[in-house]
């Protein structure tokens, strides 16, 4: 079986995953902040674990700490694979001026995107600590993308508690416009994001593109698309086993 991590700017994700399982389909999956990181080790013991892969975006203090908890667990740490964003891999070609700049977690949404629809343009939105929004062409191109302040970045600049966020599923957005100060900030906030995103649209408008929303704030922004998208859930995750797919391919 496979460990798979998805260590975020907030939260560590990881899922178990055997080979005779979609991506997505996971065994387990869990998530912890960056404070319980030391919990893992107990959490992943017997677990038969062969392999774990990881993107990580948290620092190398981060990725010292996860590797602490692996050798704990007793997983072998020369089974480790850690995704670096590079010029050609997993089906993506990456035109980024520097390839290795981009973020690993981006590179793994791109490779989960072009896994789930490999002859389709799209357009991947992560909606986290900042909303990422990336395209792909139907042959793996990904030529650059957007980065800003995600919605909850975005409404804590403006004063507002983001524990109060669940709130935006209770706010009718119809009008836009919105009668009291909480209410125009999150209006504001969630407008913000699909404008950019209807942007980006408008830029790739001569192709038909498949909008998918993905990370912990898609469920706030993605009901309020004017058109329709779909959201899929731990893309990252998903990037890491079509990753481990190729690396066996090769």
């Amino acid at each position: 079986m496979l460990l798979l991590i998805d260590a975020g700017n907030t939260k560590i994700k990881w899922a178990i995953w055997a080979l005779d399982h979609k991506p997505g389909d996971w065994l387990e999956f869990q998530s912890v902040s960056h404070h319980d990181v030391g919990m893992l080790a107990h959490q992943w013991t017997n677990k038969k674990i062969t392999h774990w892969f990881i993107s990580n975006v948290a620092g190398e203090a981060m990725l010292l700490s996860l590797t602490e908890q692996i050798n704990a667990a007793g997983i072998h740490p020369s089974q480790m694979h850690v995704l670096h964003s590079q010029a050609q891999y997993g089906g993506i070609q990456n035109h980024y001026r520097n390839p290795q700049q981009l973020g690993s977690d981006r590179f793994a949404s791109l490779i989960a995107a072009h896994y789930l629809f490999p002859t389709t343009p799209v357009l991947v939105v992560t909606c986290g600590t900042a909303t990422t929004i990336d395209a792909i062409d139907a042959e793996g191109n990904f030529n650059g993308g957007m980065i800003l302040p995600g919605l909850g970045t975005m409404a804590q600049s403006l004063a507002l508690n983001t524990a109060r966020l669940p709130e935006v599923s209770h706010v009718n957005f119809k009008a836009v416009f919105a009668d009291n100060t909480q209410d125009a900030i999150i209006s504001g906030c969630i407008n913000a994001q699909i404008g950019a995103v209807m942007r980006a649209l408008e830029h790739l408008q001569h192709t038909e593109v498949l909008c998918i929303f993905s990370g912990g704030a898609a469920q706030y922004i993605a009901p309020y698309m004017p058109r329709p998208c779909q959201q899929i859930e731990n893309l990252v995750l998903i990037g890491l086993a079509a990753s481990y797919l190729t690396e066996l391919a090769v």
